[in-house]
C-alpha cells in the first residue's frame, strides 16, 4: 500500500511488523510516551502470536524510504478484536496515516472473524478520541487509573466490525 504520509514524493507502505523493526519502533514508542513505553519484551511477546496456523494478532509498520513513520496492533480472541497499540511520528499527525493503520487493523479483525472491537484510549487525548469517533468507536466505560505514572484514566471505546464498504473514507484525513 503507498500513500500521502512520509517524506515529499515517497510513498508509505503499510507492512507486518517484523523483529528487525522492534529497534525503531522502541525508539518512537519511547519518543511517544515517555511515561509508560512498552517494553521490548512486550513488543517480542505480541510478535509471537502474530504468526503461524493459531496466529491472534496483527501487528503493522508504516515505513517510507527505510524510516518507521508508525505502528499498530490488534489481539483478537473470542470474537474481539483489541486495538492493543497504534501510534504515528508526530511529524506526520495530521496526515492521514493514523486512519490508514486503523483502517488496516480493523480489516485485520474482520479477517479474524471478530464481532466488535475494543480499544483504551487517554482521556486527556481528544485528538485521538476524535479518529477513533470518525470510524464509529463509542465511550463504553472508564479504566480508572489505566495510565502510569500519573494515574490517568482510560476512556474504553468500542465498535462492531464492518465490511470494507462500510468503513470511511480516509482520503484528507
Amino acid at each position: 500500500m503507498s500513500g500521502r504520509p512520509g517524506a515529499p514524493g515517497r510513498p508509505v507502505e503499510l507492512r507486518e511488523m517484523r523483529w528487525w523493526d522492534l529497534d525503531a519502533v522502541l525508539e518512537l514508542e519511547r519518543e511517544l510516551f515517555p511515561e509508560d513505553a512498552w517494553s521490548p519484551g512486550m513488543f517480542w511477546s505480541e510478535l509471537a502470536h502474530a504468526r503461524g496456523p493459531l496466529a491472534n494478532r496483527r501487528y503493522l509498520v508504516a515505513e517510507s524510504a527505510g524510516r518507521i513513520l508508525g505502528y499498530g496492533g490488534l489481539a483478537a480472541t473470542c470474537g474481539t478484536g483489541d486495538v492493543q497499540t497504534i501510534a504515528t511520528a508526530r511529524d506526520q499527525w495530521g496526515t492521514g496515516l493514523g486512519a490508514r493503520l486503523l483502517t488496516a487493523l480493523l480489516a485485520a479483525a474482520t479477517d479474524f472473524e471478530c464481532q466488535e472491537v475494543l480499544l483504551e484510549v487517554r482521556v486527556d487525548n481528544a485528538r485521538a478520541q476524535r479518529l477513533y469517533e470518525r470510524f464509529g468507536f463509542e465511550p463504553i466505560g472508564f479504566r480508572r487509573g489505566y495510565y502510569q505514572p500519573g494515574n490517568v484514566d482510560a476512556l474504553v471505546m468500542r465498535r462492531p466490525t464492518q465490511t470494507s464498504s462500510e468503513a470511511p473514507s480516509v482520503q484528507g484525513t
